[in-house]
C-alpha cells in the first residue's frame, strides 16, 4: 500500500466493487460529471465500472494492472474504511504520461483527501513508474479538484469550450499538467 499522511492507496479487491457502485455510479448527476460517456443503468459486478478483470478468476486475487491503468482502491488510514478511488489511466510508456482520475464517497469530501490522494498518484507515477509528466483535467466548475491541482503545483495549460455534455447542458474542460521535476512530496 502506498501511504500518504491522510489516506493510503491500495489493490480493488472485491468488497470495494459493491461499495464504490452503490455510492459512486448510482449516484448518476456525479456520476456524469466523472464520466465522458453517457450514464446507463448497469449492476454492480462485472459489468461495473468498478470491477477488475483479474477479480473474475479469484475474487481474493488483487488485480492485475492492465498495461494503460493503475487502478487503486483509497482508504483513509486512520480507520482502513474505503473512501474512492484513484486512478492513472491512459499510461503511456514511449512518452512516460499517464492522465490522473480520482473519485470519492460522498462521507469522504471536503476533509482533504483529494490533495493526499492525488500526491500519492503522482508520487507512483514519477517515482514508481518512472513517468515524466502528468495530467489532470476536471469540468471548470470543479472548484475542488481546481484546488487540489494549484496546491499541488499543476500547471493550468488549457481549457476546451463546450466539450463535455453534463447533465443536459455543455461544460468547458480546464486541462493542468505537472512535470516530474515540478513534483515535490
Amino acid at each position: 500500500m502506498l501511504s500518504g499522511e491522510l489516506t493510503g492507496l491500495r489493490a480493488r479487491v472485491a468488497d470495494d466493487v459493491e461499495i464504490l457502485h452503490a455510492e459512486l455510479y448510482e449516484d448518476m448527476a456525479t456520476r456524469a460529471r466523472a464520466d465522458s460517456g453517457p450514464w446507463v443503468p448497469i449492476p454492480s459486478g462485472p459489468a461495473s465500472p468498478y470491477w477488475v478483470p483479474a477479480l473474475d478468476a479469484d475474487p481474493s486475487a488483487a488485480p492485475a494492472a492492465k498495461a494503460d491503468s493503475a487502478i487503486f482502491s483509497v482508504v483513509e488510514l486512520t480507520t482502513g474504511e474505503l473512501a474512492g478511488e484513484a486512478l492513472l489511466w491512459a499510461i503511456d510508456l514511449h512518452n512516460r504520461s499517464a492522465h490522473v482520475g480520482i473519485s470519492l464517497r460522498p462521507a469522504f469530501r471536503g476533509r482533504g483527501f483529494g490533495v493526499d490522494v492525488v500526491r500519492l498518484l503522482c508520487r507512483y507515477g514519477f517515482q514508481v513508474r518512472g513517468l515524466r509528466r502528468l495530467q489532470l483535467e476536471t469540468l471548470s466548475d470543479n472548484d475542488a479538484m481546481i484546488a487540489v491541482a494549484n496546491k499541488l503545483g499543476f500547471t493550468r495549460e488549457g481549457m476546451t469550450r463546450s466539450s463535455s455534455w453534463v447533465n443536459g447542458r455543455f461544460c468547458d474542460d480546464v486541462i493542468f499538467g505537472l512535470l516530474a521535476e515540478e513534483f515535490t512530496r
